[in-house]
């Protein structure tokens, strides 16, 4: 199959290709930065240097690779979440704009399926652990909120397209492994031994993640797969309160502190507690069946 995946130098973007190009697809990798191309290369990929601000661009590289399937995993991340809030509006700017240009140009062409990232942390359950039905957390913290409805729009883009092209969303846990923040040498473990990460009151907050290489795995299982939304999310989630002391032992930090609602509130504000808190962990059965999904056991787990 002819793939085009955008943001495919990033945290997922690179296994992603690993993984396609592996199975024998041929992967054209998009991506603005010389770095990044010359990695895309080095795996066997074609390589398409163009913005996602660039319309006409967009469409010319679509057609220069032939594209069937579209895969959108445009980010725009710092190293460190705790520069989020700065980052934010960049982001937005990058997924919804930049990938609505990179849809329309898709749509434009004929590709065949489109797959498009999507969150499964910002989800909410009325009980238990959140699935493919529940909503985004629109209604959440501030800063929550606003990532909720970012993806609430990107997910109603995909789902009122128009022609024939099929839709696939991928509601990927918090990614862990190389070059994300949930890694030995990532910005969480640097805060954690730091301890800048507490427990929040009982830390009943519900985290689920997902390794990037097995969401590459699942990603590529989405190109012939049903449309529709997929979970895709490891077997563990867990509270804060149960996760959060194992990844500090992982990191080799102390164990985290503690301290109440009402200080984290005061001292970090009210996303702090949310994700602390409130946050709504999710299943992953539908994508274990119909993506033949087995993610790893988290690595802080095993240490």
């Amino acid at each position: 199959m002819k793939v085009f995946v955008a943001g495919a130098s990033g945290a997922i973007g690179l296994p992603l290709v690993s993984a396609l190009l592996r199975q024998g697809h041929v992967v054209t990798g998009m991506t603005r930065s010389e770095l990044g191309a010359e990695k895309l290369l080095a795996l066997g990929a074609q390589v398409a240097r163009v913005s996602a601000f660039d319309a006409p661009g967009l469409e010319e590289a679509l057609r220069k690779a032939e594209a069937e399937v579209v895969i959108d995993e445009l980010t725009a991340l710092p190293k460190d979440p705790a520069e989020y809030g700065a980052a934010f509006p960049g982001d937005r700017q990058l997924r919804l704009e930049g990938g609505g240009n990179l849809h329309r140009a898709a749509q434009a062409f004929g590709v065949r399926r489109y797959i498009q990232q999507a969150s499964g942390f910002f989800l909410q359950a009325e009980s238990g652990l959140a699935d493919e039905t529940a909503p985004l957390a629109i209604e959440a913290s501030p800063g929550i909120a606003a990532g909720a409805q970012m993806y609430a729009e990107i997910e109603s883009r995909l789902q009122n397209r128009s022609g024939k092209m099929e839709g696939v969303l991928l509601r990927y846990g918090f990614f862990y492994g190389p070059d994300t923040w949930y890694h030995l040498d990532g910005a969480t473990g640097a805060s954690v031994r730091r301890g800048e990460f507490p427990i929040i009151g009982q830390g009943e907050g519900v985290w689920s993640f997902v390794h990037v290489d097995d969401a590459a795995l699942a990603t590529v299982a989405a190109l012939t797969a049903d449309p529709g939304t997929y979970i895709v999310v490891d077997d563990h989630p867990a509270p804060v309160g149960t996760w959060l002391p194992e990844f500090a032992r992982w990191v080799g930090a102390p164990p985290p502190p503690h301290c109440t609602e009402q200080e984290a509130l005061d001292a970090a504000g009210p996303d702090a507690l949310y994700f602390g808190t409130k946050l709504c962990g999710a299943t992953n059965a539908k994508a274990r069946k119909a993506l033949n999904f087995h993610p790893r056991r988290p690595e802080w787990l095993q240490a």
